[in-house]
């Protein structure tokens, strides 16, 4: 089922591995995380990740093509293409690729002016897929210098906290930024203590996280199929957690709950 961009703005809305290329993606993510394949109607170079019979993810072969780096992004889901690019432009951050226009939309790539990267969609988004809820695909958190600066503007990007019926709220809440709609957590920015300064050493990303049942096995799988823990297991009241890099060098995170 699917419903429309624009009736969930500002929200992210998928998440996509851009790979150079589909079987030995395909291979990894099987093998790892027990995901399924099958094909789209954004053309060859692309599949949907299913676990469970459910949309997780997307990958697209389009590393070489596009001349872009192996990596996860996230997409969020805005009224207007073009519209946001010339957002994204005008307060001194960078369009990467697009928009482009596919079967069921348009994307682009950009980069904040941290440098940290992502992604916006204007057109059919898949209505079963959810970001940040308990249930979820995958939840997605932007590490990054200053995170205030990062809330305005994804803000005025995105179009958060605005005045518009259904837009996202953002609130400062133990030393993060949080993104929800209505009671839904969507998305996180983390730098610390919001009133810490900067720190010139934090590289901002944005890091996707997926769910699993047994984080150590996952970590031995990821290692079997040629991947490798990029960070120590962190563990935390609610969970274990580990960064792991496929064996293109694309770099995700796997958390295992243990409230």
């Amino acid at each position: 089922m699917t419903t429309n961009s624009r009736d969930v703005f500002g929200v992210p809305c998928w998440v996509n591995l851009t790979a150079p290329g589909l079987a030995e993606a395909e291979e990894f993510y099987a093998g790892v995380l027990g995901w399924t394949f099958r094909a789209t109607r954004l053309g060859e170079n692309f599949r949907v990740a299913l676990l469970d019979g459910r949309p997780v993810a997307s990958v697209g072969a389009l590393a070489p093509t596009l001349g872009v780096p192996t990596a996860w992004t996230p997409y969020f889901a805005v009224d207007d293409a073009e519209v946001t690019a010339a957002r994204v432009r005008e307060r001194g951050a960078t369009m990467a690729v697009g928009p482009l226009a596919f079967a069921t939309g348009r994307a682009a790539l950009a980069a904040d002016p941290s440098g940290a990267v992502f992604g916006f969609w204007e057109g059919e988004v898949v209505q079963e897929w959810h970001a940040g809820q308990e249930d979820a695909a995958a939840w997605v958190e932007l590490r990054t210098r200053d995170a205030f600066a990062a809330a305005v503007f994804y803000g005025e990007v995105l179009d958060w906290a605005c005045e518009r019926p259904g837009c996202c709220d953002v609130a400062y809440e133990h030393d993060h930024v949080v993104v929800r709609r209505g009671n839904q957590t969507v998305a996180r920015i983390d730098a610390g203590a919001v009133e810490d300064a900067p720190d010139p050493q934090v590289r901002p990303r944005w890091h996707i996280h997926f769910a699993v049942a047994d984080l150590d096995g996952a970590i031995d799988r990821a290692v079997r199929h040629g991947g490798a823990a990029a960070t120590p297991v962190r563990s935390s009241p609610t969970d274990r957690r580990v960064t792991l890099r496929d064996r293109s060098g694309a770099l995700f995170t796997i958390s295992e709950d243990t409230a």
